[in-house]
């Protein structure tokens, strides 16, 4: 796996990442803030994208000065591009964590452990599944074309499911999950283990981390193969998911209360996911230059935006 990436660019991506999640730990430590306002959420993911915005900047200014303006221009795209869908993608994974914490009716001031837990797995987990995935498309190019007919496939369902009620009730899962751990009837706190009459059995805290880390891989089994369409460089498609996913936790808080004004996006995330298929597909044939991408796919999500809210304040006025 080849990577343009300087020495500089990695050291800067390391240790912004280590200080975004030490601050996250340091917040869940902080007992006086058991809740998180949408104030503070917003004031948060604006935090975190400009961290992301400004990596970006970072990456063209090396790049342009190592390799020239075109390729910095080139790669900054596909970063942008890459950071876009994958930002995209985890609001909707946000919709699954509201489902996930509204069935086991999880008070608020738990979320916020649950959420920097799954974010941390996420992370490990995006990082294992881009290297292993960037080796496997070099060694077998082929992989490439399944990967395209895969997205489109999972495009289409989107479409097909986007206005499906997601609920747990019958997931197997769960029912297996019951059946086989111990479980408190209770939540501790933030344990996700505890004793009872005696014996140490899991806390219901423990079954909402599963189902979130969970998710997680779902989300990861889509975002992954989308983000190689748009570029090569594991070096991008790493840095562009985990600044997408060091900013969750605090989407999530901001979203949660106005989750029902994105009521399109899974339509338009559905012709994103086909669109970037369907690059893939083409890729030996024409390649969608990496402005391009990013111009459609910000036309798209735009439009999905403008009508989920128009419709919303439609509704409201009916």
């Amino acid at each position: 796996m080849e990577t343009l990436a300087s020495p500089l660019l990695w050291t800067a991506f390391a240790l912004s990442v280590f200080v975004a999640l030490a601050i996250d730990f340091m917040g869940l430590n902080n007992k006086k803030q058991q809740t998180v306002s949408f104030k503070s959420a917003a004031i948060w993911s604006l935090v975190w994208f400009s961290l992301a915005l400004a990596f970006g900047g970072l990456l063209w200014w090396e790049t342009s000065s190592a390799l020239g303006s075109v390729i910095a221009n080139e790669k900054a795209a596909e970063y942008f591009t890459g950071y876009l869908v994958e930002k995209s993608l985890a609001v909707d994974n946000v919709f699954v964590f509201l489902m996930i914490f509204s069935y086991f009716a999880l008070p608020i001031h738990l979320q916020r452990r649950v959420l920097l837990y799954g974010i941390l797995g996420a992370i490990i987990l995006r990082a294992i599944m881009i290297f292993v995935g960037g080796w496997l498309l070099t060694e077998f190019h082929w992989l490439m074309y399944v990967f395209g007919a895969f997205l489109i496939l999972m495009g289409f369902k989107m479409w097909q499911g986007a206005d499906d009620e997601a609920n747990l009730d019958d997931n197997k899962l769960l029912s297996w999950l019951k059946s086989h751990i111990p479980l408190s009837k209770d939540y501790d706190g933030e344990k996700f283990f505890t004793w009872e009459n005696g014996k140490r059995v899991a806390t219901p805290l423990f079954l909402v981390l599963i189902f979130v880390e969970l998710s997680d891989v779902i989300f990861a089994v889509d975002s992954i193969p989308a983000i190689f369409a748009i570029t090569s460089d594991p070096f991008i498609v790493l840095t562009s998911n985990i600044y997408a996913i060091l900013g969750l936790r605090a989407m999530y808080f901001m979203l949660a209360g106005v989750a029902d004004k994105f009521s399109l996006l899974n339509y338009g995330l559905a012709i994103v996911l086909v669109f970037i298929g369907t690059k893939m597909l083409l890729l030996d044939v024409f390649k969608i230059p990496a402005l391009v991408s990013l111009a459609v796919i910000v036309t798209i999500l735009a439009v999905t935006m403008w009508l989920s809210f128009h419709k919303a304040k439609k509704e409201a006025n009916n």
